[in-house]
């Protein structure tokens, strides 16, 4: 939640927050997230360094007088915000004090989603399905048209490398705050009737939600649709037991005319697990993914790139390098090898659609990038999370933590996905009909797509 939020609506000192960092440890946390990025974020070149340097030197002052150690590490979040990068965070600390709510309103429990770019209710507790139908529409919050509220008390806090993806979490975290926070809001039922609820965040004790959720998800579900299509979801590869899953399925999976591996929900993991299970779904021998750099700074070659001018790089890698160095702009890449294929078990080479969406990130987009050449394979869906590469974790005062993205991804091509996602061969947009009437249009898609290539 934002600073201006919790001061207008809520007396803090009544939740007795916790305020436990000195002046001092609040300026060294800022500073080290500062100076980290500085040397460490593979994305420098991107940053405006002066508006970066500037926010720096104002939060020097301001920072240390937030009144709470949860609105100071909003205020980190704020300025990490700046970057744009979805591998570059703050974490708050562990503890009630720092973990707001998000859904729940005591009487009323309210799950909001970015439908058609509207802020959608698409679930509710069971008691209330008739007063606020699935599908209304969120269109006032605290008085604000709820794009404008979302612009100034909601995006600037939240760390995206994509547009959408930012969309996406500013409108699923639009009502968040800590437990006591109040709220006013106007709701546009699907026939037009426009009411206002005054909430404020305590626990729903009422469990059942409608629509109901899924059945829990687990690493890996398996399913059969008719015609012999087989529909895998791997919804992480966080775990290297998915894999395992995987290979007890493959007698069954042999027998598939087609495939769907459903990659919507699997937020990324180790890449490595990935790419074993895309081993057995191609006949290639060598699987090319993505190609790696990091900037690399040699403290030599930025004093001498201070007297360097461009000018003076013509025909000169030394001066080049020294230059680049100077400007945080030098890059080492990472040597690259194709994975190799040795895999001495039966393929399943068949049509194969991939199903991704926005929260297909990381390791999972990694996938995409080893399969992109496979002509086999049809991606249907939305554009990836578009966001990955290798974090470096530290430490903050407190109990709170930060990471900052230290390698680039792109593909092998050098074609870049970061900020961008990993684009569907066929776009499918949920509607909110599709919502009102359960209906997994992406899935369905992929079905009809599917039963006609194997007639």
């Amino acid at each position: 939640m934002k600073k201006i939020l919790l001061l207008m609506l809520i007396p803090i000192a009544v939740f007795a927050q916790s305020n436990k960092l000195t002046k001092a440890d609040k300026i060294y946390g800022l500073s080290k997230f500062w100076q980290e990025v500085n040397y460490n974020f593979v994305y420098l070149n991107k940053v405006d360094r002066v508006k970066w340097d500037s926010t720096y030197k104002a939060l020097i002052t301001s920072i240390p007088e937030t009144k709470t150690d949860y609105e100071y590490y909003q205020e980190m979040q704020r300025f990490c915000a700046m970057l744009k990068d979805g591998h570059t965070n703050i974490f708050m600390p562990s503890g009630k004090d720092f973990e707001p709510m998000n859904t729940m309103f005591g009487n009323y429990r309210l799950f909001i989603e970015n439908v058609e770019n509207k802020a959608i209710i698409t679930r509710v507790n069971l008691s209330k399905k008739d007063e606020i139908p699935v599908g209304s529409e969120v269109i006032e919050v605290n008085g604000k048209p709820t794009a404008k509220y979302i612009a100034e008390n909601v995006s600037p806090y939240i760390s995206s490398s994509t547009g959408y993806v930012l969309q996406d979490w500013s409108i699923s975290k639009l009502l968040q705050g800590l437990e006591g926070s109040q709220f006013e809001i106007k709701i546009k039922k699907p026939k037009g009737q426009i009411i206002t609820l005054k909430l404020t965040h305590q626990r729903t004790e009422e469990k059942e939600v409608f629509p109901a959720f899924p059945a829990e998800s687990s690493l890996l579900n398996f399913k059969w649709y008719p015609n012999k299509v087989a529909y895998v979801a791997l919804n992480s590869f966080g775990e290297e037991k998915i894999d395992s899953l995987f290979i007890a399925k493959l007698p069954e999976l042999y027998q598939a005319k087609a495939i769907i591996v459903d990659l919507r929900n699997n937020g990324g993991g180790n890449t490595g697990i990935g790419s074993y299970i895309l081993k057995y779904l191609t006949n290639d021998s060598l699987l090319y993914g993505s190609r790696y750099s990091t900037r690399q700074l040699t403290s030599a070659f930025k004093a001498w790139g201070k007297y360097t001018s461009p000018k003076d790089t013509v025909n000169s890698e030394w001066n080049k390098k020294a230059l680049l160095t100077y400007q945080d702009n030098y890059f080492y890449n990472l040597d690259y090898y194709p994975l190799k294929n040795k895999l001495s078990a039966k393929r399943i080479v068949v049509p194969t659609v991939l199903l991704i969406g926005h929260n297909t990130a990381s390791a999972a987009e990694d996938f995409l990038i080893y399969a992109d050449n496979q002509k086999h394979m049809t991606k249907i869906g939305r554009n990836s999370f578009g966001s990955t590469g290798q974090p470096y974790l530290f430490d903050l005062p407190g109990g709170g933590s930060a990471r900052v993205c230290t390698k680039k991804d792109t593909y092998p091509d050098w074609r870049e996905f970061v900020g961008n996602g990993v684009k569907p061969d066929i776009e499918i947009i949920p509607t909110i009909k599709d919502f009102m009437a359960n209906k997994d249009a992406t899935l369905n898609t992929a079905i009809d797509y599917l039963n006609k290539k194997i007639k």
